[in-house]
């Protein structure tokens, strides 16, 4: 009798993985990794994202990892966004890395850091069809050191 109850559990267990397994993707993300851990002023980072879904909505952010040693409590950046058949949206941002009273507002391990900064501070309806952003920092340090990586993400806000 114990044996069926655990075979029946793990079962039930392994159903709900594979159910947990086949949902649809919530969210998009792309990120450029810089080997050497700098930025250049003059690399604009390109990103593309196909939304199907025009009912739901949905947020944007900004991530980051870096370094302990990164310079700044904050970053400059420029967005560019194109929307199926619309012209190309022009963002200037400034985003808070960091505070005084918190330090660096991401997660980190050891020296590293990774965080995801809302872009919108609504969430968004999207047209269907493909989305290009291309995004360029406009700090005064160039390089701009102690970067690992960058990106976007677009994730679906749920119900």
């Amino acid at each position: 009798m114990r044996g069926s109850r655990l075979h029946l559990l793990l079962t039930g267990v392994i159903v709900m993985l594979l159910l947990a397994a086949c949902q649809t993707k919530q969210l998009y993300e792309q990120n450029t990794i810089y080997p050497d851990h700098h930025w250049v002023s003059k690399q604009v980072n390109e990103y593309q994202f196909s939304i199907d879904d025009t009912v739901s909505t949905y947020k944007m952010f900004f991530v980051i990892r870096h370094h302990n040693a990164y310079h700044y409590k904050n970053i400059w950046l420029q967005l560019n966004t194109k929307a199926p058949n619309d012209s190309v949206s022009k963002q200037t941002l400034n985003l808070n890395l960091a505070d005084d009273e918190k330090g660096w507002l991401g997660t980190g391990m050891d020296d590293i850091y990774d965080q995801r900064i809302p872009i919108n501070t609504e969430p968004l309806h999207l047209k269907k069809g493909l989305y290009k952003f291309a995004l360029q920092h406009t700090m005064r340090e160039d390089p701009l050191e102690n970067i690992l990586s960058t990106g976007i993400r677009v994730e679906k806000v749920k119900p």
